[in-house]
């Protein structure tokens, strides 16, 4: 399975998961059966609100799960259109997140769950 993960900087699996999808500077990707780690530089950081593109963002890249501390209702709809789950981080790392995933602890975002106009309980 692949996985992604919102991050700001590539310290490998030990990256710190950024606060939103759609502006966060580059995604990691983790295959969790080869353990082979990529990291892709997200071209749409600074989009307009609403208008971020994950097909293109995430360089053609298939994934399955992606992992995000934040995300507006548009990138959730996009990503599940694509067939990707969207999971909210529960801990600081990707390595963290990664183990917290494996034994089914952490949780499936649904459009209930997304940021709404970048405010309320996001935590970005």
């Amino acid at each position: 399975m692949k996985v992604g993960f919102t991050i700001a900087e590539n310290q490998g699996l030990e990256s710190k998961i950024y606060g939103h999808f759609g502006s966060a500077p580059m995604f990691m990707v983790v295959d969790t059966e080869s353990k082979q780690v990529s990291c892709v530089n997200n071209a749409h950081d600074h989009h307009v609100h609403g208008a971020c593109n994950p097909i293109t963002a995430l360089s053609g890249n298939k994934i399955d799960i992606m992992v995000v501390a934040g995300i507006g209702p548009g990138a959730i709809n996009k990503l599940n259109a694509m067939g990707i789950k969207v999971y909210r981080a529960a801990a600081a790392t990707i390595n963290e997140n990664l183990d917290l995933l494996a034994q089914n602890r952490l949780r499936e975002l649904s459009m209930e769950d997304s940021c709404r106009e970048h405010a309320g309980s996001c935590s970005h």
